[in-house]
């Protein structure tokens, strides 16, 4: 009833935005689009002691991780509320990247954290075509379109190319974690191979800055009154009726395969 009545304070409260899944660039699991009024409504809404993200993620696209974490230091700064991130089963990759958009990052004593690095996955399918009868017909105006076509042999200038990229994407990743994180990293050099860090380890890498879970930290922060809002992403109308149970087993499956990824 207190924010009903006019001149009455009301109790603090932490906005708390859940973070689960993979990230996508697809629609499905976390991604810009989907997360942006999340977000802009948890830092809106009233004036939250802090945000606090609950984050288990193992990695995925690093367009829309960096998106995301970009909002969310935007709305950080602006506001001038302070953001903690609180990593469950794993917060690897991408999820990493999310996790260093907080001021604190915690973790639990197994939780996974780290993983910095880039990776990129396909099939190879020229000669299973072939033993179907099929002929692929590809034609291009540019000779760098057809790059990595799954349905044609690997090409040592392709692979040059792609590793290229990836160096890139890598060399990205790790100046934003070291912006976030500063002096607070170990001087490891395993620590942007891609290597993924548990619990104390985590921490005594600097990828976190402590053992800690979301209510007991943010009560010894704020006090044993700090009530918590929680903001998360909502399924369309269509697809809690069972209209997307295609689309939704595809991202069932590929969120499980990320996350196996970690022996989860």
């Amino acid at each position: 009833m207190k924010k009903y009545i006019p001149f009455m304070k009301s109790d603090p409260f932490v906005a708390v935005i859940r973070l689960q899944g993979q990230i996508s660039n697809g629609g499905r699991g976390l991604d810009n689009p989907s997360l942006a009024p999340v977000i802009e409504k948890a830092f809106a809404k009233g004036k939250p002691a802090a945000v606090a993200l609950e984050i288990n993620c193992p990695g995925g696209s690093p367009v829309q991780s960096s998106l995301i974490a970009a909002r969310i230091r935007r709305l950080a700064d602006e506001k001038k509320i302070p953001v903690f991130a609180f990593v469950e089963d794993v917060a690897a990759s991408g999820g990493y990247w999310l996790a260093c958009a907080a001021d604190e990052i915690f973790v639990d004593e197994c939780s996974l954290t780290g993983s910095i690095g880039v990776i990129s996955a396909g099939f190879g399918a020229q000669d299973l075509i072939g033993q179907y009868g099929v002929e692929r017909r590809v034609h291009t105006a540019g000779k760098s379109k057809s790059m990595l076509d799954p349905f044609k042999a690997e090409t040592p200038a392709d692979v040059k190319r792609l590793k290229g990229w990836l160096d890139d994407l890598h060399t990205t990743f790790i100046a934003y974690v070291k912006t976030r994180r500063g002096a607070k990293l170990a001087d490891n050099p395993d620590l942007f191979t891609g290597e993924v860090f548990i619990g104390e380890k985590g921490v005594a890498q600097g990828l976190a800055d402590g053992i800690g879970h979301l209510t007991p930290v943010m009560k010894a922060r704020f006090g044993d009154k700090i009530k918590f809002r929680r903001y998360g992403q909502k399924r369309g109308l269509l697809s809690r009726f069972g209209a997307s149970i295609l689309g939704d087993a595809i991202g069932t499956v590929e969120d499980r395969a990320a996350f196996a990824r970690f022996g989860l």
